[in-house]
């Protein structure tokens, strides 16, 4: 039996960087472990059709160990309006790195250091610090030296994110989407029963008179849905005005997974948007995707949406994903990926939360295949994130 050979294409993942207001505004690249020549997976990724379109309006930034390898040829593939190269705090103690980063800074790149680099950064042109906030803070005169907008990495909870804006950060990434306040869960009692009985509603295909009437009860969801469908994202010549109308626009399909999207748009209490809605919209799109790259047929496809979008209720609702299950008659298949991450669906959840090479090579997705996926779901997310 031959052993397969390894992919040439690169493997990364994308992580969402986010601004006070928990808006997007960059998404960091990370290479799988053993990518040895980084420039050149950066210029095949960003070099893919589309790819810089499908990411916008979006920053990218590349970590680049060595930036002494990028040549003049390699600058169109890599625009300085969208790129942000980040080059480790050690390479800057190098008098020649020094010189080359200052050089790409003065041709309109954006350099961001990836640690404390001192005197050094500023010779370098840095504008921007990025520092790993899981177990300490930097120090406080580090974050002054460059305008920024600094990124504090590994925020691993919502309290921690508030810890480092206070310290001077503006963009943030990690897991804190996942890890709310305490107090910050979906509404009170009354509220989840009622998300969990529109849950229920959408999961048996209700008639429309029934969610029409919970809608009333949730002025929240109702004026989201309106927003929705009024937006630029359908362009319609004539208003829409009531839920019937927005069923006759968006069929019956479509209006069930924006619904479940929805459940997900309501504002937090400092205003801002949640943070979970385009995690969830990236999910769901990611693995309907790869569920359709595995040969799945159109309702295969659609339970690995709900499955995704479902997967982060938990932390929605602040509940056991047991009560949530039970709650709800979702197919065996969903059920067995939210609980236990096994099954067709739950082997593609554990992709679409972190890929690893060995993982997506048993589920038969290559890395070019993955690639696309990451494509097509940030970009959906993206417009959810500004249609909602």
């Amino acid at each position: 039996m031959s052993v397969p050979q390894p992919s040439l294409f690169p493997l990364v993942r994308l992580h969402a960087v986010s601004n006070a207001h928990n808006e997007w505004v960059a998404l960091a690249f990370e290479w799988s472990a053993g990518t040895d020549n980084v420039l050149q997976a950066a210029l095949t990724l960003l070099n893919y059709p589309d790819a810089l379109s499908a990411l916008a309006p979006l920053d990218c930034i590349l970590p680049l160990p060595d930036p002494r390898v990028l040549e003049a040829n390699h600058l169109a593939s890599l625009p300085a309006h969208r790129v942000i190269l980040r080059v480790p705090a050690v390479a800057l103690l190098d008098e020649a790195m020094q010189k080359k980063c200052g050089a790409l800074a003065e041709a309109g790149y954006r350099i961001m250091v990836d640690g404390v680099a001192g005197p050094a950064a500023t010779k370098a042109g840095a504008r921007a610090l990025q520092f790993n906030c899981a177990a300490e803070l930097p120090p406080a005169l580090s974050l002054v030296a460059q305008p920024g907008p600094h990124l504090a990495s590994h925020v691993d909870s919502q309290q921690r994110q508030a810890e480092c804006r206070a310290a001077g950060f503006s963009w943030f990434m990690g897991d804190f989407a996942r890890h709310p306040a305490e107090d910050s869960a979906s509404g009170d009692g009354t509220s989840r029963k009622r998300l969990l009985a529109l849950l229920g509603m959408l999961a048996r295909d209700a008639d429309s008179r029934e969610l029409e009437q919970l809608l009333k009860q949730d002025p929240a969801l109702s004026y989201h849905l309106l927003k929705l469908v009024n937006s630029a994202a359908f362009a319609l010549s004539t208003p829409i005005h009531s839920f019937g109308q927005a069923i006759n626009v968006l069929g019956r399909r479509q209006l069930q997974r924006w619904l479940q999207l929805l459940l997900y748009a309501r504002q937090q209490d400092e205003g801002g948007v949640n943070p979970l809605l385009p995690l969830a919209a990236v999910r769901a799109s990611q693995m309907e995707t790869l569920s359709k790259a595995r040969g799945g047929d159109r309702d295969q496809q659609d339970m690995a949406f709900v499955a995704g979008v479902f997967s982060l209720l938990d932390v929605l609702l602040g509940m056991p994903m047991a009560d949530i299950v039970s709650a709800l008659n979702l197919d065996l298949d969903v059920v067995r990926a939210l609980l236990e991450r096994t099954g067709p669906l739950g082997e593609l959840l554990t992709l679409a939360e972190q890929a690893e090479p060995a993982a997506l090579d048993a589920a038969g997705i290559d890395h070019e295949t993955y690639w696309q996926g990451q494509l097509q779901a940030y970009h959906w997310a993206i417009q959810v994130s500004r249609n909602l």
